[in-house]
């Protein structure tokens, strides 16, 4: 959503509204009449023009000098440093500090006690080549944030990349995590999910470690000669369960100011309840090599040179970790520029400045981009434009250990949010390659017409036509018979989660990648010598990234009509329903042919003579269930958005007042609202959005229709019927929503026919 200032010279009353086309040689401006497009055209050709590739190098540079994680005192410099950029580009800017419960390690220690004897290095060597690495007395060690304090000796057994399933293969072989320390390697979930469900199975301890297959010499050279994870890389990262809530796990559901009530820290549930403790695989390889019992099967096993082993056996592991437990600062950089008409309006940008080091790729590269846009409306505010509603831009402290800094501020902020709120648009990071993008899909024409706008710097086509030939190439029907390419949905790990999730604010998220591939996340490795080399290295997709960010931005804060588009919306919802109809037959099919399996005795033998599988439980047939309230809904909200759209399209050659596109307005920037929960979610009411989740059991990971998906998923038959029921609400209120919409167009331009 994003766009200009018609405000220049235009009639306060009379406004001719969203033609198909504003001139024959334009493309379409979705939410501009046929002149304040013209105007917002020219002025974002002025603005496409400022952003410099080289400022954005040296702005890295200066930020990436030393470590600024949470805590830091250069991660307070940082924070200074940009709010004093913000300033010096004519913004209104403000620090807003918040004070959290951030543990970091003060004892480490992971031993092999037998049948042989190591000792993990637990350290990442520096480099010669690259000179901020070797800033030792600055650098977090590599650890797992929020993990439970702990000094544990146990058996330890394999788990793969410890998600549910995992355990019901281990449970089939008859191995239990009961006692033990397991070690997982990353991916398959997010990180936080593993010592999670290991801790649901008995498990004392947890290690997670990057396997060679899949984040180090198996995808490519290692750094320094490559861009991926060399042998002694860690990856660093929050383990505290964002899925319940993310934030200070203190203080859930309010911001954490000093007059704050505070949970005490043994009540507070996201904290992870056994010690975590991420390694290197050459830390994990002499322990993996350790494991007897049986070889793990084909898909569990790695790139080490070793046979994969599930344990237990003689292999016991020491586990010892202490942690300062500690409210420390956390300083949110705001800046402002009032809209003219609509001040209280907000139009809202932001990308974190927080590393878990230096942190050059992540989240520098992102706030680079963020700072020249910043730079560059300040430039334009000089030249006479002016923003319609007023643009918030946020540089967010500590994101990397559970999105505190965003999250504290829309809890603090979120009765404002829920009434201003017009659109927030997240970045966390840049790259090299293709652009995408997720959000809400009312948004998704949005995306693709503001991609239309901008030039891809390596092909020299528009961005979005980059993206829609990469479709093509990968196999995606769709990039020849639908218009809009699709935005994905969004799950969680960046500060677009509470704007979205919780506030109910329209949210999208972007940013450019995929031609940059690196193995350096979370470690001292991101660097700016690593980015510089091996990603964007002449910053022209940083140039990039801020002109279509800026584009959005612009158009929002300056659209006649916000230019959401509910008929992809609800084309999204149905694909949803339909996946989660079939997931119940599917699952019900896999219950009924187990069970069959087992009357039969077909689960007699196993693969393995030494270490047979044992049979699965038989399990409840599944239920029917009720979708009817749910196509009802669909139904309802599909013929909703085409009534929009019509009206929305004949307001081309008619004129509508201002009062009246306010009305619309108003009731557009609550289309995530009403599709909030009252209530929320089972088991985490802090997450409320109807349509987008985290998983509860993939973190990041998204859970479209999560309440119901999820409750077919774990076989909660009569929770599956409740969330239905709600989520049908939540379909027929953003229904009512549309058609409202659509029934002031009408009259609107039903009014302008009137000589």
């Amino acid at each position: 959503m994003a766009t200009l200032l018609r405000s220049l010279g235009l009639p306060v009353l009379l406004l001719a509204v969203l033609p198909a086309a504003t001139r024959v040689d334009d493309p379409p401006m979705r939410g501009f009449t046929t002149a304040s497009a013209r105007i917002e055209r020219e002025w974002e050709a002025k603005f496409k023009a400022i952003p410099a590739p080289a400022r954005m190098r040296e702005a890295m540079r200066r930020m990436t000098l030393r470590p600024h994680h949470l805590g830091s005192p250069f991660g307070k410099e940082v924070a200074e440093w940009v709010r004093d950029q913000f300033i010096s580009y004519g913004w209104d800017t403000k620090i807003e500090r918040f004070d959290v419960l951030f543990p970091t390690p003060k004892v480490r220690v992971l031993e092999l006690v037998s049948p042989t004897k190591f000792t993990a290095k637990l350290d990442e060597p520096v480099l010669a080549d690259d000179p901020t690495m070797n800033q030792k007395a600055e650098q977090l060690p590599t650890y797992n944030a929020y993990s439970a304090d702990g000094d544990v000796t146990a058996p330890l057994v394999y788990v793969n990349y410890g998600v549910p399933a995992d355990y019901e293969q281990l449970e089939r072989r008859g191995i239990s995590v009961k006692g033990a320390i397991v070690i997982a390697r990353y991916g398959g979930s997010w990180r936080g999910i593993k010592p999670k469900v290991a801790y649901e199975h008995g498990a004392v301890g947890a290690l997670i470690y990057s396997d060679p297959r899949d984040d180090g010499f198996g995808e490519g050279d290692v750094y320094p000669a490559g861009p991926y994870r060399p042998k002694d890389g860690v990856q660093r990262g929050s383990v505290l369960d964002m899925p319940t809530y993310p934030g200070d796990p203190l203080t859930p559901g309010v911001g954490a100011t000093p007059a704050a009530k505070r949970l005490d820290r043994k009540d507070a549930i996201t904290i992870m309840k056994i010690p975590v403790l991420p390694i290197s695989y050459a830390d994990a390889q002499p322990l993996l090599a350790a494991l007897s019992g049986p070889v793990a099967p084909p898909a569990w096993r790695g790139g080490l040179p070793i046979t994969y082993r599930l344990g237990p056996g003689s292999a016991r592991v020491h586990l010892k970790l202490e942690f300062d437990w500690k409210q420390t600062p956390l300083y949110n950089v705001i800046a402002q520029l009032k809209g003219s008409t609509n001040p209280d309006e907000w139009v809202m940008r932001g990308n974190h400045h927080d590393g878990w080091v230096n942190g050059a790729e992540d989240p520098i590269s992102g706030l680079v981009a963020e700072l020249e846009e910043a730079r560059a409306l300040g430039e334009l505010v000089k030249q006479g434009w002016r923003p319609k509603r007023t643009i918030i831009y946020a540089a967010w402290d500590g994101e990397e250990p559970s999105l505190l800094g965003s999250t504290e501020w829309v809890e603090e902020h979120v009765t404002e949010l829920r009434q201003k709120g017009v659109f927030y648009l997240n970045t966390d990071g840049n790259g090299r390659g293709f652009f995408g993008a997720g959000g809400s899909h009312a948004l998704e024409r949005f995306v693709n017409e503001v991609t239309g706008d901008v030039i891809d710097p390596e092909t020299k086509v528009a961005v979005g036509k980059r993206r829609r030939s990469v479709e093509d190439v990968g196999g995606n029907e769709e990039a020849h018979t639908r218009k809009d390419l699709r935005i994905d949905a969004l799950g969680s790990g960046s500060d677009f989660t509470p704007f979205l999730q919780h506030a109910g604010v329209p949210t999208l998220n972007i940013g450019f990648g995929g031609e940059d591939g690196g193995g350096i996340y979370h470690s001292i490795y991101d660097s700016f010598a690593w980015y510089t080399r091996f990603s964007d290295t002449s910053f022209v997709y940083g140039k990039a990234l801020a002109q279509v960010a800026g584009l959005m931005v612009m158009r929002v804060a300056n659209a006649d009509l916000l230019p959401a588009e509910f008929g992809n919306l609800s084309e999204t919802s149905k694909k949803y329903l339909k996946e989660i109809t079939t997931l119940r037959e599917t699952t019900a099919k896999e219950i009924d042919e187990i069970n069959r399996q087992l009357a039969d005795g077909a689960f007699a033998h196993a693969d393995d003579p030494q270490h047979p599988l044992q049979p699965p439980k038989a399990q409840a047939a599944a239920p029917h269930l009720n979708f009817a309230p749910l196509l009802n809904a669909s139904d309802e909200l599909e013929k909703n958005a085409a009534r929009f759209e019509k009206a929305y399209g004949s307001l081309a050659t008619s004129a509508a007042t201002a009062a009246a596109l306010a009305q619309v307005n108003a009731l557009i920037r609550q289309g995530d609202q009403v599709m909030l929960i009252p209530g929320g979610l089972p088991k985490r009411p802090w997450y409320q959005h109807a349509l987008y989740a985290p998983g509860y059991y993939t973190g990041y990971g998204v859970k479209t229709m999560p309440g119901v998906r999820e409750a077919i998923e774990q076989k909660e038959w009569k929770l599956a019927e409740e969330q239905i029921g709600k989520l049908a609400a939540a379909l027929e209120r953003e229904s009512a929503l549309v058609a409202k919409a659509a029934q002031l167009l009408e009259a609107a331009t039903a009014a302008s026919a009137v000589p």
